[in-house]
């Protein structure tokens, strides 16, 4: 693992469940300048198995969000292995012992560090793919004084339970490793963690992707090929991480916080930010009429549906050039 980003120490950290984090840790890079008047900020939390690094598939010099331009702050989640997770926390909180994380918590933490480290007064745009762009509209309900503008994509303000449900699939192809042992192991689970990576890649992408052998456009001569590909990939994750992550998915609702008290429109309605969403229509899990629903209670909203077999990975970057080019044109809408 890389070591090129920074560390802010956080403390004794207290978690909306109402433990605390011991020593919590965020991880973190930025790239570019903060300029004078503070307007070039640009926030990017991290997506499910996503890093500061694979971040860097969303800006550089040809596209909307420029390091030349823009103070870009790129900022690991809490349970991706970066950040304070299950597989790098120390006795009482490593592993199966690691506090349940909310996306309440990641932005809280987001905030102070912006705000206490780096000196930002204000965001000019969070936008993410996935969990990222879940964490952008915790940004706008959160502090909707200090965003100017949000664009999620292949994301949504609350999971939904569709959602959650396919979440229960994986978890439960994980943990049915007797190597997980609760948990508890001594080696990672191996099995659950290519049975978590078989059943994920049902769910990337869509039916027309796998009926049209669009597969092939990755190199895979098969279907197989494509499922043992997911298997490798998931290997190099901890169980743990993984899971606890898959709960921050799962427990993702804007409204779950004091302010708004569980009333998802309340809390939709607070959103001050200019605001796009982009959904793919063939999203298995993010899917545009959740997304519709969202847009009609904030009030400087639009949705924009993009067309295409790729489902939830057609923002990957390097996947579907086209979609980086649509995905560019809104965000400079959003920063011009």
């Amino acid at each position: 693992m890389t070591t090129d980003y920074e560390i802010f120490n956080l403390g004794d950290f207290e978690l909306q469940s109402g433990s605390n984090l011991i020593d919590g840790k965020l991880a973190y890079k930025t790239y570019g300048e903060l300029n004078q008047d503070g307007s070039n900020v640009v926030v990017l939390p991290t997506f499910y198995t996503g890093s500061h690094m694979r971040n860097e598939g969303f800006f550089g010099s040809d596209r909307a969000i420029d390091p030349a331009r823009h103070f870009v702050v790129s900022v690991n989640m809490f349970g991706n292995g970066i950040s304070s997770s299950p597989s790098n926390s120390q006795h009482p909180q490593h592993g199966a012992d690691f506090p349940q994380i909310t996306l309440f918590d990641n932005i809280r933490a987001q905030y102070r560090l912006l705000t206490e480290k780096l000196c930002v007064r204000q965001i000019a745009l969070v936008t993410g793919w996935s969990m990222a762009g879940c964490q952008s509209f915790q940004w706008g309900a959160q502090y909707p004084n200090f965003v100017k503008a949000i664009l999620p994509f292949c994301a949504s303000a609350k999971t939904s339970e569709h959602n959650i449900v396919f979440l229960e699939g994986v978890k439960a192809a994980l943990t049915a490793d007797s190597a997980y042992n609760n948990g508890n192991y001594q080696i990672q689970p191996t099995k659950g963690l290519r049975a978590f990576g078989r059943v994920y890649a049902g769910w990337a992408y869509s039916q027309t992707f796998y009926r049209e052998q669009m597969y092939r456009k990755l190199g895979f001569n098969s279907v197989e090929e494509l499922l043992q590909d997911w298997e490798r990939d998931h290997l190099d994750w901890d169980a743990n991480d993984l899971l606890c992550k898959l709960k921050t998915w799962q427990l993702g609702d804007i409204s779950a916080q004091p302010a708004y008290g569980g009333d998802f429109v309340a809390a939709l309605n607070s959103i001050q930010a200019k605001t796009i969403v982009i959904v793919c229509d063939s999203d298995l899990y993010f899917r545009p009429e959740d997304n519709q629903f969202e847009i009609e209670h904030i009030r400087n909203g639009e949705l924009r549906i993009y067309e295409s077999p790729w489902g939830h990975l057609v923002p990957s970057p390097g996947c579907v050039p086209e979609f980086e080019r649509y995905l560019d044109q809104a965000i400079s809408e959003l920063l011009d």
